[in-house]
């Protein structure tokens, strides 16, 4: 039996079919080969699909669960999941030749090649494999390794059952069966993406020096490095963030929490969210978006409890500077003894030309990396060198963590899932609960690197990028400069859950991808180690404006999940409601109303100066002179330094309030407004247009107005778009707010949930499901969740599926 569709009776036989399944195979070995391609050993699975393609998956355990995941996620995401295949196969190169770029999903390798030539690597010497045959907690629990072997099973049943019609990938020789392994690699590549993912480059291309080049390698400016260390782990650049918010029941109209989730992750590509409910009768029973290729639910709620999560700043690697032998540069001196380096070759076929083969080194830190992007050079020279440590490269536990989130009745029992599993890489917490508890919890996977380790084990490099951006580089030459092991912590060379910086039941608890330091700034989060962030120092204008809306929120008391939709879709701009009066103050008294260009021409800016003056301050599509500010403002603040920007500076006794005051003095000022009205007039945009007019995405041939706006705008409902003036404006967005969800609870037995996916669960553009929730996104519109069992029965879209292997 294939698939069969059925009529809304059937949901009510739905669960009771699972009774009928007969006991599932045998997990096999490993020895069984991962490799291999698996048969499914008669999973099987329901899905109830409701409005807008969403599937209620309900299986009899871990494993049928898995393949009914793994059945649906293919469904709606076969190309894009066969992609990412590709990749961590290494076999981008065979495919689609080494110099053409991978979408990014899974690493920061620019270029086909170096990405195989990692990917390789990690399957040649049998990592992943390894981490799943650990035992938990320190490895990955039995029922997440049955999860992935059943989404391995209900890919491929989709396959087989199925004819793609995805023009992405329709008859690609590509899309292929997929083994437990697959999968598994894939949640490694996640872990690693702030660590070794963020070397590859790096770690591909590091060879020894020869007798010519090692003299010609120069140690990267201590300066530099500190400022490019910075960029590199700055939030305000990254393609993912996020905003969250809970409420305590303190702040709320029935004394329970309140969770709005609001992550910012790329629209295209790998790092998609894809919703759905999972459930086990009497295990699991969870709702939220997964990550695609997630065996569970990264973000969500069940009937108890909701979560989030946000981008954290804790620095995921760190350095090592090794001390070589003046006679061998693949031979380092560690406390006086020489150590080779691990050579490892892996060889790469690539389409229409020879294999490449190339060496990795790799020593008792990790591997020599020469660059952490072309902003941070890290020269392997005749004396010195670079290993780069990161502790999630034995890190496959994020999907135990999240189930433990999924069957929590309370924050602390998120908290409790946290601390047993140890497995976020890279994020933050933020939970609330029916009995109105709120938590935020910096809690990840990061390198133990102590203040005190860093003191005194820096190299005059780390002195000055440690302190910048929270980048250690120790000296590799001494032993006492290992990380060390705290006791309660689940592997070697990482922090444990007691150093984690936690707050507990706040009327709220916020963060916007700064640090733990103001997630509520009546109750500072201090004296945690600089690895985790910073204190002190001035916060993003999203955190400004983000901790002044529900500060305020709080304050007025009585919220309710409507509340939480209000904020999310408000469209605010903090750094307007800073500088807009005065940039049309400062605009209006420019002399003749003119300004000059950057080519020096002038330019009449009077017309600018009223529309900026009678604007809204927000970005809602309707809001007219919202895109004129939006693009005098990058270019101001891309023009203006910013110690130059504002009249009054930053103080840490007002981190929310300053800095403020637009310097409209500042040169570049005036130069940014002329420069604003001649691309929206080259553009043939009027000044006074309506946002929506002009950031928009195309689904099907029609134009689908887009609110929302830029980090540096401070906008809550971020967005980033692309520019195309001949396009007609902002034709795209690459990354933004994306699986959205405000839940709260009622006394009763079903959460009030209300969600949207903005760029919809497909991504085929044959799907109904390809841009119906991207249309309710431009209209403010949400998708009422369907939780509970009575509900899913009403819904009048409901299909009913019964997967077979």
């Amino acid at each position: 039996m294939r698939t069969r569709p059925g009529h809304r009776r059937l949901a009510a036989v739905g669960i009771a079919l699972l009774t009928l399944v007969g006991t599932a195979a045998s997990v096999p070995s490993a020895a069984a080969g991962r490799d291999a391609h698996p048969h499914g050993g008669g999973l099987s699975a329901t899905i109830r699909y409701t409005e807008y393609g969403i599937p209620h998956i309900v299986a009899k355990d871990y494993a049928n669960l898995g393949f009914g995941t793994g059945w649906a996620q293919a469904a709606d995401q076969v190309c894009t999941l066969a992609d990412g295949f590709v990749t961590l196969r290494g076999e981008r190169s065979r495919v689609f030749g080494p110099d053409a770029a991978p979408d990014g999903s899974l690493s920061s390798a620019t270029k086909n090649l170096s990405s195989d030539l990692y990917f390789k690597g990690v399957r040649q010497t049998h990592t992943v494999e390894k981490l799943l045959d650990t035992p938990a907690p320190a490895g990955p629990s039995r029922a997440v390794k049955d999860s992935m072997r059943g989404w391995a099973a209900g890919y491929n049943a989709w396959l087989r059952q199925n004819r793609i019609t995805d023009p992405a990938c329709k008859g690609a020789d590509w899309v292929k069966p997929v083994t437990e392994l697959d999968v598994a690699t894939r949640g490694y590549a996640l872990a690693v993406l702030g660590g070794q993912g963020r070397g590859i480059e790096g770690i591909t291309a590091a060879q020894p020096p020869t007798a010519a080049s090692g003299a010609t390698r120069e140690q990267p400016d201590k300066a530099d490095a500190a400022r490019a260390a910075r960029e590199l782990f700055a939030q305000d650049s990254s393609d993912m963030g996020s905003n969250a918010v809970a409420f305590s029941g303190a702040a709320t109209a029935n004394g329970r929490g309140l969770l709005l989730g609001n992550p910012h992750y790329p629209w295209q590509g790998g790092r998609r969210f894809w919703q759905s409910q999972q459930t086990i009768p009497g295990e699991l029973n969870v709702m939220g978006g997964a990550l695609l290729g997630s065996t569970g639910v990264s973000i969500g709620h069940n009937a108890h409890v909701a979560w989030s999560h946000t981008v954290a700043t804790g620095v995921t690697l760190n350095l090592h500077q090794l001390t070589l032998d003046p006679s061998d540069p693949t031979t380092y001196v560690v406390d006086g003894k020489k150590e080779r380096m691990t050579k490892r070759s892996v060889t790469v076929p690539v389409k229409g030309g020879a294999d490449v083969t190339r060496a990795q080194w790799w020593t008792r830190y990790g591997p020599v990396v020469t660059n952490l992007g072309s902003q941070l050079p890290l020269p392997w020279t005749a004396t010195t060198a670079y290993a780069l440590g990161d502790p999630n490269a034995v890190n496959l536990r994020a999907s135990d963590t999240a189930l433990g989130f999924g069957k929590a009745r309370s924050t602390a029992d998120v908290l409790a899932s946290l601390r047993r599993t140890q497995g976020l890489p890279w994020v933050n917490t933020i939970a609330a609960d029916s009995s109105g508890h709120s938590l935020f919890t910096q809690s990840q996977v990061l390198p133990r690197i102590t203040d005190d380790l860093a003191a005194r084990c820096s190299t005059p490099l780390g002195r000055t990028t440690y302190p910048a951006s929270g980048v250690a580089v120790l000296d590799g030459s001494r032993g006492d400069c290992a990380l060390g092991r705290d006791k309660d912590a689940v592997q070697p060379g990482i922090f444990g859950p007691s150093k984690m910086p936690v707050l507990k039941d706040a009327p709220y608890a916020e963060n916007s991808n700064d640090s733990a330091w103001l997630a509520n700034p009546d109750r500072p989060l201090t004296g945690y180690e600089r690895v985790f962030g910073n204190i002190g120092t001035q916060r993003s204008m999203r955190t400004r404006g983000a901790v002044e809306d529900v500060a305020a929120m709080a304050d007025k008391g009585s919220l309710t999940v409507a509340d939480l939709q209000r904020q999310q879709f408000a469209d605010r701009v903090p750094a307007a409601d800073l500088t807009a009066a005065d940039t049309a103050k400062a605009c209006a008294a420019l002399p003749g109303g003119t300004a000059s260009g950057s080519d020096g021409k002038p330019v009449d800016v009077s017309a600018a100066c009223d529309v900026i003056g009678r604007w809204d301050r927000t970005m809602n599509t309707e809001s007219r002179g919202a895109l004129l500010f939006d693009r005098f403002w990058r270019k101001l603040t891309a023009a203006v330094p910013e110690a130059q920007l504002w009249k009054v500076p930053f103080s840490a006794a007002d981190p929310v309030g300053t800095p403020n005051t637009l310097n409209t003095q500042a040169p570049g000022f005036a130069t940014a407004l002329a420069d604003t009205v001649t691309e929206l007039k080259a553009a043939n945009i009027p000044l006074d247009a309506e946002l929506g007019d002009h950031q928009f995405v195309t689904r099907g041939g029609d134009r689908i107005p887009v609110h929302g706006g830029t980090e540096s705008l401070g906008v809550w409902n971020k967005v980033e778009p692309v520019w195309n003036a001949a396009g007609g404006g902002y034709t795209e967005v690459t990354t933004g707010s994306s699986y959205i969800q405000a839940v709260g609870w009622n006394g009763g037995r079903c959460p009030v949930a209300r969600t949207l996916l903005t760029y919809s669960q497909s991504s085929n553009p044959d799907s109904p499901h390809y841009s119906d929730q991207t249309r309710l996104y431009s209209q403010k519109k949400w998708v009422t969740e369907r939780f509970c069992e009575k509900d899913i029965l009403k819904s009048p879209a409901l299909k009913v599926v019964r997967v077979h292997d």
